[in-house]
């Protein structure tokens, strides 16, 4: 006889009550209360961070390399290998949001971008989702780099099979860089690009 117990759907909670906790920078710490659906006795709160979504860039060169870029952490303690990206503004474009980022932390642009996906980067504390944007045949121009206050970054080209060699590797260790390098090996496989 399994131990395991048998597999059931499980039921939205009742949510009671969404207070502020504190009111942060990027980003603000909230509580929820809610009733458990088959036992409404249980009054039980949960945190979770309260989000603007996220936008991040897959960035092609005309010569096929991509644009990856490396920061200080402050969750790690060190140095983090990524693709460029940030917040998304309140009403903005995604693309636009995308191409924006891009240009602010590397000085790259594109003419255009092509939305290739997104994700909840962990439903268990964040409500928000992460969009993945592809511009292919970026061009420098220096002179759009616009850090925020807090960042100072590195800016490398890499061809694409030694991009995924990092990842092999594990040199790229932040999951939404590895989703965004996902997405787009998928948009690639779709369209049939090389």
């Amino acid at each position: 006889m399994s131990n395991q117990k048998k597999a059931t759907t499980p039921g939205a909670w009742e949510l009671v009550d969404d207070r502020l906790l504190n009111a942060c920078r990027i980003w603000d710490l909230r509580a929820r209360r809610y009733n458990h659906p088959a036992k409404k006795s249980d009054d039980s709160e949960f945190y979770y961070i309260d989000s603007r979504d996220w936008v991040v860039v897959v960035a092609r060169t005309l010569t096929g390399e991509l644009v990856l870029i490396r920061q200080f952490r402050c969750g790690i303690n060190a140095l983090s290998w990524e693709l460029p990206g940030g917040i998304v503004d309140a009403g903005e474009d995604l693309i636009v949001a995308g191409l924006r980022e891009l240009r602010e932390e590397t000085g790259y642009s594109a003419e255009l971008g092509r939305y290739i996906g997104s994700c909840r980067p962990n439903p268990a504390i964040l409500n928000n989702q992460c969009h993945f944007v592809f511009a292919d045949k970026v061009t420098l121009d220096a002179a759009d780099i616009d850090w925020d206050d807090h960042e100072e970054i590195e800016v490398r080209l890499l061809p694409e099979k030694e991009v995924f060699d990092w990842v092999r590797e594990q040199t790229i260790e932040h999951s939404l860089a590895l989703t965004g390098l996902f997405y787009y090996q998928l948009f690639k496989e779709k369209n049939g690009l090389t």
